[in-house]
């Protein structure tokens, strides 16, 4: 499986700025603008881990968590949802979907790094 990070969000701001908080932790990662591309990409080019915003146009965050954790290719893939929305009610259905972890949005890079220690996924050597 390729050691990169596939961040998925259709906020392209957003997602350009995940990616370079990740290259700065010491990751290699990409950025997909929303679900869409998401699913090819996933598939064509699985990741060792995606960062996916759960609030997007079409297949929402949720849906594509489920994806990944029903294809064989993906199932193992580790995966952190995101969102500003942090009601207790969107938590549980992300982690009854199967993420590994939620972070709460705007993301700071402090919480980013945590997050991924806790999940347990450091930067390729």
């Amino acid at each position: 499986m390729p050691n990169y990070v596939l961040v998925i969000d259709d906020n392209r701001l957003i997602a350009d700025n995940l990616v370079k908080m990740l290259t700065l932790l010491g990751y290699r990662a990409r950025a997909v603008y929303g679900s869409p591309s998401a699913t090819q990409t996933l598939v064509e080019y699985p990741p060792s881990l995606v960062l996916v915003d759960i609030h997007m146009q079409g297949i929402n965050g949720v849906e594509v968590v489920r994806f990944i954790r029903r294809h064989e290719k993906l199932m193992h893939t580790r995966v952190l949802a995101m969102s500003s929305d942090n009601q207790p009610d969107l938590i549980s259905a992300v982690r009854d979907a199967g993420a590994d972890t939620f972070l709460p949005k705007p993301v700071r890079l402090e919480d980013l790094e945590v997050a991924l220690q806790e999940i347990g996924v450091q930067p390729p050597t």
